[in-house]
């Protein structure tokens, strides 16, 4: 029990230390977190470490992404979601099948069923990514597509992994295969749903912000372990609640239980994260010594695997950024009509709005509604026009596309019975912890090479959302904490039209935020 506690508290100063060394070090702390653990893995008076899969997969994950869909925002979830599809649903079919077919080709006595199985492990990238990504300064689009498909693509892999592992032992359908994909993922954004928005219901009621951070901590397994119960994807469970509490947090919490929340999920963050990357360092001398002589065999397929996942990748991000140019154009043709109809909207054309309430049956709520949408839909036009996706950005959406902790956890949860496990566990490894050191590392001089679109900073759109919100002012009561909820509502108004970043909306609640909680304690 003391020789575990001390492994504990070493583990935590590690993370604590290298996550505090790596910007001096300009190295991002899960690359220096793998390479410490694998370091130290081979010291001869240290233990061999292995972790149950079950760990990572239902204790570790859930709340990471829990909590990294809280803080993304869902007007950039929507408008990203063809791409985010894509990538994290398609693609990793894809790769698993690809991949699936060269592991067969290659490992001798490997069927299709655990190549593809093998592939599925390898397929989804890691969250990684977006935290070096963000330290180089890209466009808020490329932050976004690749924060979404780390949302969602362990999920696919996951119940294709289950699938190829059912068809090893028994004959399975493409239809059956189908409908348990479709299950897994309706299912559990249904429990999500009803988690997420049955939490807000609960929180909302809660004063103290303490206990209402317990409450919220309970919320991705709350989500996540019904949904595995009934063979739905925990995972995807997770990540529908969190988009349901980022959605509403701002409008059902008060400024210091979402304080709170953003400081104490920070730090569950940083353990888990930091914990699951220096895990799988310290376990590569145990999948070593486990694979024995296979370690010349893992390291050429391990090669030939990450360069063929991202030659997948590059092949179907360029079809899908061709995609993406052609939406973009049509939505510049069909942008002249849609301004159109705003205009008239905005102007009462009593045939436009006859028109509205006809087909709403009179609700004035309903006509409020179109105004909305017709907003919504002319600020998505301007958004993938201000912000287009070529060449460049598509190139970093490549390169950020690393392997990580989930392809070995997956990897760990193959049957004792599948064939050659220590050495597809050992691939598997390779895979990922080639993928981090060689792509995380080189990441800052690809984005500095190609020079893909910056941030956008725009001082206009700034000034315009100050000018609103001391309109927002006008006719409320002196109470300061009466002005600041209206300017509140202000901003979330706008959110729900999407005429603003989200960045610019998010720094202005921000500020509401501190101002409320200044008021508060100089009030207490």
């Amino acid at each position: 029990m003391t020789e575990s506690l001390f492994v504990v508290i070493g583990g935590l100063l590690a993370i604590a230390a290298v996550t505090t060394v790596a910007p001096r070090v300009g190295i991002a702390s899960p690359l220096l977190l793998v390479l410490l653990g694998i370091g130290v893995s081979f010291l001869p008076f240290v233990p061999d470490v292995e972790v149950e899969p079950h760990w990572i997969l239902t204790v570790v994950l859930p709340p990471l992404l829990y909590s990294a869909a809280v803080s993304m925002p869902e007007m950039d979830f929507r408008r990203e979601f063809t791409a985010i599809r894509g990538l994290s649903v398609v693609l990793v079919a894809l790769s698993a099948v690809l991949l699936g077919v060269f592991f067969s080709a290659v490992i001798p006595g490997l069927d299709l069923a655990w190549g593809i199985a093998l592939g599925a492990i390898v397929s989804p990238t890691d969250a990684v990514a977006t935290q070096i990504v963000k330290r180089v300064g890209v466009s808020g689009r490329i932050t976004a597509v690749l924060e979404g498909e780390g949302l969602l693509n362990d999920a696919t892999a996951l119940v294709i992994l289950r699938t190829a592992v059912a068809a090893a032992a028994v004959s399975v359908s493409f239809g059956g295969v189908l409908w348990d994909f479709a299950f897994a993922v309706g299912a559990a954004v249904v429990i999500g749903f009803l988690v997420g928005h049955a939490s807000m219901y609960v929180r909302a009621r809660v004063k103290d912000p303490a206990v209402n951070t317990v409450v919220g901590f309970t919320v991705p397994f709350l989500a996540a372990l019904p949904a595995e119960e009934i063979g739905a994807s925990g995972l995807v469970a997770a990540v529908t609640a969190g988009l349901a509490v980022g959605r509403h947090a701002p409008e059902m919490l008060s400024p210091r239980h979402r304080l709170s929340d953003r400081e104490n999920w920070r730090t569950v963050e940083l353990i888990l994260e930091g914990g699951i990357f220096l895990v799988m360092g310290l376990e590569l001398s145990a999948i070593v010594e486990e694979a024995e002589g296979d370690l010349g065999t893992a390291m050429t397929v391990a090669a030939a695997a990450l360069a063929l996942t991202l030659l997948i990748r590059a092949a179907y991000v360029a079809l899908l950024l061709v995609g993406l140019g052609r939406r973009a154009r049509r939505g510049a043709r069909f942008k002249t009509q849609v301004t159109s109809m705003q205009e008239k909207l905005d102007a009462g054309d009593p045939e436009v709005v006859e028109r509205v309430l006809k087909r709403a049956r009179g609700n004035e709520d309903a006509l409020e509604r179109f105004r909305t949408r017709v907003r919504r839909r002319i600020a998505d036009i301007d958004y993938f026009l201000a912000e287009p996706l070529g060449w460049r950005e598509g190139t970093v959406v490549v390169w950020a596309g690393m392997r990580g902790a989930i392809t070995l956890a997956a990897a760990q949860t193959l049957p004792e019975d599948a064939p050659q496990r220590s050495l597809l566990i050992l691939i598997a490894f390779l895979v990922a912890a080639g993928s981090l050191v060689i792509q995380g590392g080189t990441l800052p001089r690809v984005v500095a090479l190609v020079k893909p679109a910056p941030e956008r900073e725009d001082p206009e759109e700034r000034a315009r959302l100050r000018e609103l919100l001391i309109a927002a002012l006008e006719g409320t009561s002196d109470e300061p904490i009466a002005k600041l909820d209206a300017q509140r509502r202000t901003l979330l108004d706008l959110r729900d039209e999407g005429t603003f970043s989200a960045n610019a909306l998010n720094r202005e609640l921000a500020l509401l935020d501190a101002r409320q909680i200044g008021l508060e304690l100089r009030d207490a």
